[in-house]
């Protein structure tokens, strides 16, 4: 937001990128685009983000967050819309400093190489303490009314909020899933079994409660919303299991082995789960279950 609006002060035409994927929402960045009026063009790079973070070339964080080859990807996302679109360069809310992957000196020159923008990467924020940029040089952008914010506090950042009229922006924590340390460890656990997962796969991670029996896993829904999200999620091979006639979770059942197919003891547990998740099923000696086999 402060990047558009200093950009945007030197009567810059500028086109918010917006790239979106599994493991972030993009409901944040829609919102703050709207009330600053910059246009968007929106790129899903989940397939590709997912990619990284099962392999990541240059390591992770405390999480399963891969990322300078998440921000590498997103620079080149970049540089493809910059080159499709005939815009001069690329310009980030970057500061030199605040986060210890991204924003050190020598992961930034990285960055900029990998990416392939290099002197069309123009960071405003912190512009007056790095290298020069093409933009700065042929007068694109006037330098003097770049910054020299560093490191970690927000305090400068809310102070230009604040001098551009600027009221409702995001808190400064990342929102990020591969950030999350529990996500992470379903994560974790997920690839050990089975390192071909796809975005449906990581998906179900994010609903219920899991539990794992071998190379099957059983989700169970926590509320309504997810009991409905386990339906949509369900794939042919898997299997849900409810409680017929009273209320209570759904269980997903899915099987990583070749042949997909979900045991009959992969059933039983399932039904175990659900109804002790049940408050009106739990402890009853007889109870019935819907087994549906998509």
């Amino acid at each position: 937001m402060l990047v558009a609006e200093i950009l945007k002060r030197q009567g810059i035409n500028v086109t918010g990128l917006l790239l979106t994927s599994c493991f972030f929402d993009s409901q944040l960045p829609r919102k703050m685009a709207k009330e600053i009026g910059l246009k968007l063009q929106v790129i899903d790079m989940s397939e590709e983000q997912l990619a990284l973070v099962k392999s990541p070339k240059h390591g992770r964080g405390q999480g399963m967050n891969p990322c300078l080859d998440c921000r590498i990807l997103m620079l080149r996302k970049a540089r493809e819309v910059m080159s499709q679109n005939k815009f001069d360069f690329v310009a980030t809310g970057e500061v030199l400093g605040e986060r210890p992957m991204t924003q050190r000196k020598n992961a930034m020159k990285l960055v900029e190489k990998e990416s392939a923008l290099q002197s069309l990467l123009l960071r405003p924020l912190s512009a007056q303490l790095i290298q020069i940029t093409i933009p700065e040089k042929k007068g694109w952008v006037n330098r003097r009314k770049l910054y020299a914010i560093s490191g970690r506090s927000r305090k400068e950042q809310i102070r230009l909020a604040k001098k551009f009229g600027l009221k409702d922006y995001p808190s400064p924590a990342g929102g990020c899933l591969l950030t999350d340390p529990e996500f992470s460890q379903r994560l974790r656990v997920l690839l050990k079994v089975y390192s071909k997962a796809n975005l449906n796969d990581i998906e179900l991670l994010k609903n219920g409660r899991q539990v794992w029996e071998g190379k099957t896993r059983i989700v169970i829904g926590r509320d309504k919303k997810e009991n409905a999200n386990l339906g949509k999620l369900a794939l042919p091979s898997d299997v849900l299991v409810e409680l017929k006639n009273i209320p209570g979770p759904t269980a997903l059942i899915r099987c990583y082995t070749a042949s997909k197919k979900v045991s009959q003891k992969s059933i039983e547990k399932a039904e175990e789960q659900v109804q002790h998740y049940s408050l009106k099923a739990r402890g009853r000696g007889e109870v019935e279950f819907k087994i549906k086999r998509l």
